[in-house]
């Protein structure tokens, strides 16, 4: 049996403590003509996006450049965000300094220093979702054009 269903209000704290605290996300793009692509990446959450970094020529890094959108999977399948928004690509040099260390302490990752060309990516939620099992789809909107809903 199933826990009773979270309330909007726990479902968005329970949502700003995984991105304040998880380290890793599930990332879906596609090609310009819709392949899809599905890779897990490392990201440091601001409080207004999260930020990642991937090679600029790996599939991931060309779909994020080319279509500019994506679907982000925090958590368990069980216990899921799922996060859609529009993506910003930016150079390495681009991004502040105190940003790109932030982004290094958080994962334990830093793609500056690499040979291989990354690059930033930095998504802007505009819809939020969260639920644990089917008694939670209904309500499942947190956040819709990229407020958060009451």
């Amino acid at each position: 049996m199933s826990a009773p269903p979270r309330s909007r209000a726990e479902r968005r704290r329970d949502t700003e403590h995984r991105l304040a605290h998880d380290v890793d996300v599930w990332v879906a793009s596609a090609s310009p003509d819709g392949a899809p692509y599905l890779v897990p990446l490392s990201f440091d959450w601001d409080g207004e996006a999260l930020l990642l970094a991937t090679p600029a020529d790996s599939p991931t890094g060309g779909n994020l450049a080319a279509t500019r959108t994506t679907r982000l999977g925090l958590g368990l399948t069980r216990d899921v965000v799922m996060i859609e928004g529009p993506v910003e690509v930016l150079h390495m040099d681009a991004l502040p300094k105190h940003q790109g260390d932030r982004f290094a302490e958080r994962t334990g990752f830093d793609p500056r220093g690499l040979t291989t060309s990354y690059r930033w990516f930095r998504i802007t939620p505009q819809r939020i979702q969260a639920w644990r099992e089917e008694n939670e789809l209904s309500g499942r909107d947190l956040m819709r054009d990229g407020r958060w809903l009451p």
